[in-house]
């Protein structure tokens, strides 16, 4: 790096370390282009600097103009998943956001949405292209499988098991609910599909009654604000059954038939799922009662839903 290029760019610095970034706030947040500031780019690195603390509540809209701001001078397409993967330290920190986590802890949060992601001053990494294309590679040959009775996500990458969750399913019953205007049988769909889109600001409705909440009573009694994590909406089949990958609140519900359908996960596994499940990545939803232990001895589950009677 040549003297006038330092200089350069410790003056460059220098002014935005002074410059007071304006931002926007409302129903949907909009963050401007100059909160973020390219602070280095030759033929193998490009970074960013975040010149100021970025909480959950805009921390999607921050992403975005980041991959706005530097799609056009990116050989590549750049995504948020493209982004977040080649800087797997959000991920974790997403991950700590966990009302539980935090629980253990010592420290009970009472609106997650106000926690701090990106600190002022952390560095995130575009990635080159000898990164982007492994992740591409890995984005084709990931696989989300879910076996019904045995409660149990797995994320598969070329075949390979990488993470495992508990979920909860949905119930073995029929019932009416308002946001359909019909009868629907709860229990989980079967089959293979895709990713088809995200929610990243959900609105926590009550499917039963159409009633819309913004806070959530939690395990231990304690009310608190709803996070602002995404719901990964699914296509099994050719069909949406408005089959929904998505947090609970209520972690003691995991393990058990207890949804209206859609697929509940821990709120810190819900941000690994989402951030390895990018549009079009495959799904298979399956109901094997009949599976081999960690001793490598068969095991017969649990018939749920009653398909062997």
């Amino acid at each position: 790096m040549n003297r006038f290029f330092q200089n350069s760019l410790v003056l460059v610095l220098a002014f935005f370390a002074f410059v007071q970034v304006a931002f926007k706030i409302d129903k949907k947040p909009i963050i401007k282009a100059e909160a973020i500031e390219i602070c280095a780019h030759d033929s193998s690195v490009n970074y960013v600097i975040v010149n100021r603390n970025i909480a959950i509540n805009t921390y999607f809209e921050y992403l975005d103009s980041i991959v706005k701001k530097y799609d056009s001078v990116t050989p590549y397409k750049l995504t948020e998943h493209l982004l977040v993967r080649a800087n797997p330290w959000i991920i974790d920190t997403l991950k700590n956001t966990d009302y539980y986590i935090m629980k253990a802890r010592g420290i009970k949060v009472d609106n997650q949405k106000e926690m701090v992601i990106l600190n002022k001053g952390d560095t995130i990494f575009l990635p080159n292209n000898d990164l982007v294309n492994k992740l591409l590679k890995v984005f084709n040959t990931t696989l989300i499988d879910l076996n019904i009775p045995e409660y149990k996500m797995r994320i598969l990458e070329d075949s390979t098991e990488k993470y495992s969750f508990p979920v909860r399913v949905g119930r073995n019953e029929k019932k009416y609910l308002e946001t359909a205007g019909r009868i629907i049988d709860l229990k989980t769909k079967t089959g293979n599909g895709t990713i088809i889109g995200y929610n990243k600001n959900p609105d926590y409705i009550n499917p039963v009654n159409g009633h819309r909440y913004y806070v959530t009573k939690r395990d231990d009694n304690e009310v608190t604000k709803l996070p602002r994590i995404p719901f990964i909406e699914t296509e099994i089949n050719g069909q949406r059954y408005g089959q929904l990958i998505h947090p609970t609140t209520n972690p003691i519900t995991l393990g058990k038939a207890y949804s209206n359908g859609c697929i509940g996960t821990k709120e810190s596994d819900a941000w690994v799922i989402y951030y390895h499940a990018p549009i079009n990545t495959k799904i298979t939803i399956r109901y094997n009662l009949h599976i081999n232990g960690e001793d490598g001895n068969s095991i017969t589950l649990k018939d749920i839903y009653n398909k062997e009677k």
